[in-house]
């Protein structure tokens, strides 16, 4: 069940990844089993922190949030499922054509691999959607109309915050992917994200999966506060 929690490795350099990892037991059922990658140490260390990471028996999801016209992103998509990574994903508005041809190149290079579609970033708020980006309505509708577009591109799920699950499940099947950031606890301040709930709240919305970093990376002992955590998931 720890496999539940993605823990987010939002670090510098490899040695700083390695300190972190060296503080648990990997293996253990209340040990992190699940990291993700994202730029800042992918474009610092390149594919070469995808081993290191495998090596230590660990799921990777490679957040890179790939968006441009359909040629390219399945290009990119192509090459980076090369690695053998867990779950890539890419921004869902970039539109069902790049995402279908997404994930035909994921599929093709690496069939057990997840593609899964960004919706509204965790740090947008309604204000935000309406007033910079232009997008009219509700955070929920407009995250429901991607996530949908996600589905009809065959991805197998979307990244959303906990918020809007229960309607994503309720409306696109069980089946289909949450994998929701944004996650913090009742003791962390909200940094900046904006659209954000507790473990327990997240999981009784029905995320499948959550991810956490600062809450569990700058804790005093990253080990025991993931251990608690992984207490607050259902059976």
């Amino acid at each position: 069940m720890n496999e539940k929690i993605i823990v987010a490795l939002d670090f510098p350099s490899k040695q700083v990844v390695e300190s972190f990892i060296n503080k648990f037991e990997l293996g253990k059922d209340d040990s992190i089993a699940f990291v993700k990658l994202g730029m800042e140490l992918f474009y610092a260390e390149g594919p070469e922190m995808i081993e290191y990471l495998k090596d230590k028996g660990l799921k990777v999801f490679l957040d890179l949030k790939v968006h441009d016209i359909p040629n390219t992103a399945a290009g990119a998509i192509r090459s980076l499922a090369k690695y053998g990574v867990d779950i890539l994903n890419v921004h869902a508005s970039g539109g069902i054509e790049m995402m279908r041809r997404a994930n035909d190149a994921l599929k093709s290079e690496n069939a057990s691999a997840k593609l899964i579609g960004v919706t509204q970033l965790t740090s947008t708020d309604e204000a935000m959607m309406n007033n910079e980006l232009g997008i009219a309505g509700s955070v929920e509708d407009a995250v429901l109309r991607l996530a949908s577009n996600c589905k009809a591109a065959g991805l197998d799920g979307i990244v959303s915050s906990p918020l809007e699950v229960p309607r994503i499940k309720a409306e696109l099947g069980q089946e289909f992917l949450t994998v929701c950031p944004g996650v913090r606890l009742v003791t962390n301040s909200n940094d900046d994200q904006k659209r954000i709930s507790t473990p327990e709240e997240a999981f009784a919305n029905g995320c499948d999966y959550i991810v956490m970093g600062r809450a569990i990376t700058q804790a005093d002992d990253p080990a025991s506060t993931f251990a608690k955590i992984t207490n607050l998931i259902p059976s």
